[in-house]
């Protein structure tokens, strides 16, 4: 099978949770076709039998150009197996109303998109400090403060449970194949 692995990344940590999905895509014995949505340029390296997309949430949005690239593949996502993994940092907190707000960000995206994935899997992201500009790094950690994360701003400090991610990408395979 030859599955889309479709990605948008702000800092970073979205295309390494994409490329760990085709990598667990390949080692299943599948193909994966890894692309940068934000790139502009064409996916059809294929005719993709499956797509699994990835994108962050910042400021409770997706990038823009994750959102155009969803509504106008719609028809198409929603013909073949699809999922959607979701990458944020609320996910991880420790408040239940925080989780429950970053597992519904999806809401309006497939809302104003038509797009309806089989699955979807929201992972944590990272604090990517040494990455940050002075002002940015001061801001983040704050919030990290309030939230009980990681506030050492001499490192970067990555919340993806992987183990989970590849038990997700295993378990969309074998349904995709059903």
């Amino acid at each position: 099978m030859i599955v889309l692995v479709g990605y948008a990344t702000i800092e970073g940590q979205t295309r390494k949770v994409a490329e760990t999905v085709a990598s667990t895509i390949e080692a299943a014995g599948h193909r994966a076709l890894l692309f940068d949505i934000t790139s502009g340029g064409e996916y059809a390296l294929g005719h993709p039998e499956a797509a699994i997309l990835c994108a962050p949430v910042h400021a409770a949005r997706y990038p823009a150009a994750f959102a155009a690239f969803v509504s106008q593949e719609a028809s198409w996502l929603n013909s073949i197996p699809s999922a959607f993994v979701s990458v944020s940092m609320l996910i991880r907190s420790e408040f239940d109303e925080e989780r429950q707000e970053a597992i519904h960000f999806p809401d309006a995206l497939l809302a104003e998109s038509n797009w309806k994935p089989r699955r979807m899997h929201h992972a944590a992201g990272a604090l990517r400090y040494t990455e940050y500009d002075f002002f940015k790094r001061w801001i983040i950690r704050r919030m990290a403060e309030h939230e009980n994360a990681p506030t050492d701003v001499s490192r970067d400090h990555e919340f993806t449970d992987w183990t989970a991610l590849s038990a997700f990408v295993t378990e969309f395979l074998a349904s995709a194949k059903a």
